[in-house]
Formats: C-alpha cells, structure tokens, sequence
C-alpha cells in the first residue's frame, strides 16, 4: 500500500518536479474548474491542496486574489517561482502558505470561493468539508473535485486506489439544504484523460 502522508507527497513533487518540469509547467488548469467558475465574478479565493499552483495562477490571472494552501513545499516553491516569473499584476494576488488541510482551517466565511481538488485526506472527509464549506462567505461558492477510487459503474480499481479524497456522497452529508444550494453533485468520466472518474460538487452558500 503506497503512503500518502506529508513527507511522501513532498517526496513525490519533488521527483516530479525535478524530472518532468517541462509537462508540469505546461499542465493546464482543471477542466472542471474553468467550465464551472469562468464567468464567477473575481472575489477572494481559496485554492486548499494548490499542488503546484495552476488553479491558482489561473484564478489570479482573472482577476482573483488567491490565497493558496498545500503542505508541499516542493509544489509551494515551484508555484510561487512561476507566479513571479509571469509577473508582478499575478503574482501580487497570491498569497501562498504551507499547511496540512487534516488540521489547517481557513477563517470562517472569508472566501468568495472555495476550491479543493484532488485532495487525498488524512483524517475525516466530513470535517475537512466542513471546515472548507464553512470559510465561504454568503453568496459564495465551494468547488470541490475528488478521484474516485472505485469506478462506481465498473466496481474497477482507479488510479486513485487506496486513497480517501471527497465523494459526492460524503459532500451532500455535510451541506445542509437549507444554508446550501447544490447546483452540481455529480461523478464525472474524466474528460483530459485515458481512465478514471471525478466526483464534482459545486454549492452556493445561501445568503
């Protein structure tokens, strides 16, 4: 079973980093993140588990101001090397810290929008979840993306085997209808690759 605590994916950034810069550097944002946030109004964003920043350099060059979270510090160092390499107007937007989503905790209703991607939780998905959906402001959106480590309509293991990241299912257990609007909650094929399959939530804070 492979590990997938701090110092692993710090190990594993830094491999890929150093032996594959040129596909990272050229490695587009999410498509389920564009095509659900594109015309969102630039507020204050939280990019939670950043990796190596293309989400966050993506919002930022829309206007954004991003404050972008991962306890990466490989993936920090390359993210705030290419901000500052596309220039001052991008990179003064970002605010990238170091921090384990397991206990870091964003202040509350403080973010327009919320992202998390790909995240591979060590500890509880409600809680993180909760501690995410919790920083957006009224009138704000939580965007979250996660592998499925089973192929819900294969019962097939995934790229993503052995991991814990968000599911649709443990998402709309902690987004209560009342205070969320569930505007998407659905498992996605993934369209820029060969296999696999996403859970995709996007919720709007009621007011």
């Amino acid at each position: 079973m492979p590990s997938f605590d701090r110092s692993s994916w710090d190990e594993r950034w830094s491999q890929v980093l150093r032996d594959h810069a040129d596909v990272v550097a050229h490695r587009p944002p999410n498509l389920h993140l564009t095509s659900e946030v594109a015309n969102h109004r630039p507020g204050y964003a939280l990019d939670a588990g950043c990796g190596h920043g293309s989400e966050t350099l993506w919002l930022a060059a829309r206007g954004w101001r991003v404050t972008a979270v991962d306890f990466s510090v490989a993936a920090l160092a390359h993210g705030r090397s290419t901000a500052d390499a596309v220039g001052d107007e991008v990179a003064e937007r970002i605010e990238w810290i170091e921090g384990d989503l397991a206990t870091w905790a964003p202040q509350p209703s403080s973010f327009d929008l919320v992202v998390s991607l790909y995240v591979h939780i060590a500890g509880s998905v409600d809680q993180m979840v909760r501690r995410l959906a919790d920083a957006v402001t009224p009138g704000g959106t939580l965007f979250l993306v996660g592998h499925r480590p089973i192929d819900p309509a294969t019962g097939a293991a995934t790229a993503a085997a052995g991991q814990t990241q968000v599911s649709v299912e443990a998402a709309l257990a902690v987004l209560a209808p009342g205070r969320w609007d569930v505007v998407v909650a659905e498992d996605r094929t993934r369209a820029d690759a060969l296999e696999g399959v996403d859970a995709v939530i996007s919720a709007r804070r009621l007011p």
